[in-house]
């Protein structure tokens, strides 16, 4: 099989470090090239990233000399994937794509954008039918895939399959995020410890519309957009890794819960169909203790997220699911993206 040679941008932030890692070890994906800031081109990997991974830096990435972000950098390979701060994503990767460049992209930019889509892969491959029209609607010579806010991409993975089963007048999430959502510096030590920031920004106001982009059908060539009406309260919590959502949908019928139990358990999709190499084999991990998930006990599966205490009271559905937001929510999302889209051969 011939390997998918891509380039990172972002390569020394947190998501970016985690992407290589899990490229270090990549059955056909090759990290060829490392970007990052332009104070960093031409040194060694080694000698631009404080690493924070645990283990060591990959041997073959070590050595490898910084590049710019400039197109001209990029032309030799088959994809860039982009883990850059949201605030230098948008010039960037438009240039690129402009350029005749397919970019993969964790950065927020052009997400809500018709044309572009959103992807959870196991929850709407379906979606990227969209690049069979985006360079005529666009005018761009590459292509663009995004991936969702590391919220989002967790709490749709239970979504599916419930929004699947019942339906809900009213959806109510309230999200317990950890710090490394905000970056390896975005918060102060003594702005967390022994407390609860009870407002991120943006969150509150990206989530639903992201989730419902996702949850969205592909209509004649269009996403036409989900119209759940979904409530969201975000919190900032003294977690290092791991985003927690509290959901309580109001049920417009009656349903058993071992129904949604089920479905939530059963779920699986193109992903694991195909058996690619960073699906989980189970997406969704059920759990049935009353104290459970828990991030220092149920992030070790990576990939997949954790659903508890499901219960349905007065016609209240309420459960809680617990994802990696560094894995799930940004690094191995968008190495699975990679992976349905060569499997759809749009690579």
């Amino acid at each position: 099989m011939d390997k998918i040679r891509v380039s990172l941008l972002g390569s020394t932030g947190m998501v970016g470090q985690k992407m290589v890692k899990i490229l270090s070890s990549h059955p056909f994906i090759e990290l060829v090239k490392v970007s990052a800031s332009p104070s960093k081109v031409g040194k060694k990997y080694q000698e631009s990233v404080k690493w924070i991974e645990q283990g060591e830096i990959p041997d073959r990435v070590r050595e490898m000399r910084m590049i710019s972000t400039e197109p001209e950098d990029h032309k030799d390979v088959d994809v860039v994937l982009s883990a850059l701060p949201n605030e230098l994503a948008e010039g960037v990767e438009l240039k690129l794509v402009k350029e005749g460049i397919t970019v993969v992209s964790n950065a927020s930019p052009f997400r809500m954008d018709p044309d572009v889509p959103l992807i959870n892969p196991e929850i709407n491959w379906e979606h990227l039918e969209l690049l069979k029209y985006q360079r005529e609607r666009k005018g761009w010579k590459g292509f663009m895939v995004k991936n969702p806010n590391c919220t989002a991409s967790i709490m749709t993975m239970p979504l599916k399959p419930v929004f699947g089963l019942v339906s809900a007048s009213r959806t109510f999430i309230t999200t317990l995020q950890a710090v490394s959502g905000a970056g390896y510096s975005g918060l102060p030590f003594m702005a967390i410890e022994n407390n609860v920031i009870p407002y991120i920004k943006g969150e509150e106001d990206k989530i639903p519309k992201e989730i419902n982009k996702m949850l969205g059908k592909i209509e004649g060539g269009k996403i036409k957009n989900a119209n759940n009406v979904i409530h969201v309260t975000s919190t900032r919590v003294p977690v290092k890794v791991g985003h927690m959502g509290v959901i309580n949908m109001e049920l417009k019928e009656e349903i058993d819960v071992n129904l949604v139990k089920k479905s939530i358990e059963e779920f699986k999709s193109l992903p694991q169909l195909k058996n690619l190499p960073t699906a989980p084999p189970r997406p969704i991990i059920l759990r049935d203790e009353e104290d459970r998930p828990q991030p220092a006990r149920d992030l070790n599966e990576g990939m997949a997220t954790s659903v508890g205490r499901v219960k349905i009271e007065e016609g209240i559905l309420r459960f809680v699911v617990l994802g990696d937001n560094l894995v799930r929510g940004a690094a191995g999302i968008t190495v699975l993206t990679l992976e349905v889209m060569k499997e759809l051969d749009y690579i």
